[in-house]
């Protein structure tokens, strides 16, 4: 009769060397066969006369439901460009040609930004027919460190968005109404600078068929942290720094800024 030991042994010994044999993943997105968005991408990508430019977080990279490959493979080449780090320009003279250049905006809800319809508004008769628009990409907590630990950032033109949308990507909780997604915000931006719906109607194609997919395999919708907690429904103590967010929002429902991934602290 085999002992305790002799059957723990036999059940080690009977363990697969190898490791078990991963799913096949898309080249284009990175993402499992089984779940991969490219069908939803644009036959040719879009070439808008303006040019998304990401600073991203490095943690960003880690993250699987992450909004920034779509915008990436949405856009012809050139016109989506990421740069990683904690603090920029760092070494690269290219991003501070881009950063220091007049027709540079940055998105992010500072006491200064103005609103971008009445940016362009005030600016149609400028000499730029093109524009680089800067989005933060991460959470709202690393953004803020990003914007602290770059000076230079501070001195671009500020913008943001005031629009009453919800955000598309319902997978996800945001800590308040009107916040979106790096992709959304890009979208709704280019959508303005380009003075077209066609961006925001493609661009967001991927995130549907991505939303979709996850809900229809268990994943729920998710209400903002704001509307929970104003009808009661939000399980956790509310911490000093989103009750400082909501009392700052509370006249501005709308504020933005890569305005999923820079506030939602929920990914």
């Amino acid at each position: 009769m085999q002992t305790d030991n002799e059957e723990v042994w036999g059940d080690l010994a009977n363990i697969p060397a190898d490791p078990p044999k991963m799913r096949n993943k898309c080249e284009n997105c990175k993402r499992p066969m089984s779940v991969c968005w490219c069908s939803a991408l644009p036959e040719e990508p879009l070439t808008p006369n303006s040019r998304i430019i990401l600073l991203q977080h490095p943690a960003e990279e880690k993250r699987c439901l992450r909004t920034a490959p779509m915008l990436s493979l949405a856009l012809s080449e050139g016109k989506c460009l990421i740069y990683k780090g904690k603090k920029f320009p760092q070494q690269s003279k290219s991003l501070e040609e881009i950063l220091t250049a007049s027709n540079t905006v940055l998105f992010y809800p500072s006491k200064s930004a103005v609103d971008l319809n009445s940016f362009i508004e005030n600016n149609t008769d400028s000499k730029h027919k093109f524009y680089n628009i800067i989005l933060i990409d991460g959470t709202w907590p690393q953004a803020k460190a990003i914007y602290a630990s770059s000076p230079l950032l501070h001195q671009i033109k500020q913008v943001k968005l005031l629009t009453s949308n919800v955000s598309s990507y319902v997978i996800r909780t945001q800590p308040t109404d009107g916040c979106l997604s790096t992709l959304e915000t890009a979208a709704e931006a280019l959508t303005i600078f380009e003075n077209t719906d066609e961006y925001r109607d493609i661009l967001l194609k991927p995130l549907h068929m991505l939303c979709q997919f996850q809900l229809q395999n268990g994943a729920v919708c998710h209400q903002s942290k704001e509307f929970r907690i104003k009808n009661n429904t939000y399980p956790k103590l509310i911490g000093k720094r989103l009750c400082k967010l909501l009392e700052t929002t509370k006249h501005d429902s709308t504020v933005t800024n890569n305005q999923a991934n820079i506030f939602n602290t929920d990914r």
